[in-house]
């Protein structure tokens, strides 16, 4: 049984996947990527039967190419995949056009495309925010004058919360526009700005079933801190998941996925509670979630989720975490200004004080360039049986550790 990964970086998230799928029985693993064959590390090039070098994951044409080349050495391919939101869907048409079982186009267009998501998700009755795909600077204007502000801006097929733009007047959505005007090819997603607390669901589907879920809290939410780079953040996945106070999204976050064509995958749900007690789902990935969430929820639940994510894609298999034992939280760290890390003050403080608590860490160092994400330039994961431990443990953390930047 031949599977292939397809991935532009390998990560530690990509060799941990990498490394699950080499320890199925009977599977052979190919790789294609766009580095060359000196850049793969040891212990990954240990794993792989063969690999393929393409110059572009977005052209389906290379894709189907180099799948055929590792299929003519090692047989017909079984499975073919990709972590990467970016590529999917170009993952998606190579195994379409090879006849290779997987989430097809069609239906991943409808988590990939902002404004088919969110018109299938409202044709299903999901609460989610109000909309429209805009093409011209007109349709764009008559959509603020609409809905008013705070708007959101962002691409129809963005991936994380970098390219999103929170605008909260005419001045500051006239200036978004014109460093970025909508047109036929880049169409943009406009949205109303739902005020609330943001959340995620994550949820392990097979064949459109919902099999087990989680959910995660932003500490404050993704946009709110990019908006902010002196804002260090928390991410907190509580213990208590089943409990009513989550009844509504659990029964949303299913209608949401019957909506969309959820077959046999993880998807990665953003919601929000709004002030009055509703809920509204923001979007939809097919994915594992990224910012450490599903490194989380291995320790939460003292369970191998990349183990587990790997045997459902590759043989349609998923055994739920039998106890949901711990709260998790990450706390991650951010530097103000430009430059590299001149000095980090508190961090070996919290580190003496919580450290019987800490599962997992990268944290920055002397010399290290600024991050131009939010996740920043490290974190220590915590965890413990209580989850108003774990929230009182990381807002400490955050408030006593600062990254200095000059």
């Amino acid at each position: 049984m031949l599977v292939v990964y397809v991935s532009p970086f390998l990560r530690k998230d990509v060799y941990l996947f990498l490394d699950r799928l080499s320890r199925i029985e009977g599977v052979r693993v190919g790789l294609i990527s766009t580095l060359e064959d000196d850049q793969l590390p040891p212990g990954v090039r240990g794993s792989l039967s063969g690999y393929w070098r393409v110059s572009d994951l977005l052209d389906p044409e290379e894709l189907v190419w180099a799948a055929r080349g590792l299929s003519h050495h090692l047989g017909p391919i079984h499975r073919m995949l990709t972590e990467y939101e970016l590529i999917q869907m170009s993952v998606a048409q190579a195994r379409d056009y090879l006849d290779i079982p997987g989430m097809s186009p069609g239906t991943l267009l409808n988590f990939r495309d902002k404004g088919v998501m969110k018109t299938r998700l409202a044709e299903a009755g999901v609460p989610c925010a109000q909309h429209r795909t805009v093409e011209t600077m007109d349709d764009a204007r008559d959509f603020a004058a609409r809905v008013g502000y705070p708007l959101v801006i962002k691409p129809v097929a963005g991936v994380g919360a970098r390219e999103i733009h929170q605008c909260d007047d005419e001045d500051n959505f006239e200036e978004v526009l014109e460093s970025n005007p909508p047109g036929e090819y880049n169409p943009l997603q406009l949205e109303e700005f739902v005020q609330g607390d943001e959340y995620t669901l994550d949820t392990i589907s097979v064949d459109g079933k919902a099999v087990w879920h989680s959910i995660t809290r932003y500490l404050p939410s993704p946009l709110e801190v990019l908006r902010n780079p002196w804002m260090q953040w928390r991410i907190l996945t509580p213990r208590e998941i089943d409990v009513p106070e989550y009844d509504d999204i659990r029964r949303v976050g299913e209608q949401a996925l019957r909506a969309l064509g959820m077959g046999s995958n993880i998807s990665h749900m953003e919601w929000f509670r709004r002030p009055d007690g509703r809920v509204a789902v923001g979007e939809v990935g097919a994915r594992p979630p990224g910012s450490r969430i599903f490194t989380s929820l291995n320790w939460a639940n003292d369970y191998d989720m990349y183990d587990g994510w790997i045997r459902l894609m590759v043989l349609n298999q998923f055994t739920p975490p039998r106890e949901r034992k711990y709260a998790v939280g990450t706390a991650f760290f951010r530097g103000i200004g430009t430059g590299e890390v001149v000095n980090v003050h508190g961090l070996d403080e919290v580190l003496h004080e919580f450290g019987s608590l800490v599962v997992e860490t990268d944290l920055p160092y002397l010399g290290q360039i600024r991050a131009n994400h939010h996740d920043g330039e490290g974190y220590v994961m915590v965890r413990h049986p209580e989850t108003a431990v774990v929230e009182h443990v990381i807002s400490e953390i955050v408030t006593r550790v600062r990254v200095e930047i000059g």
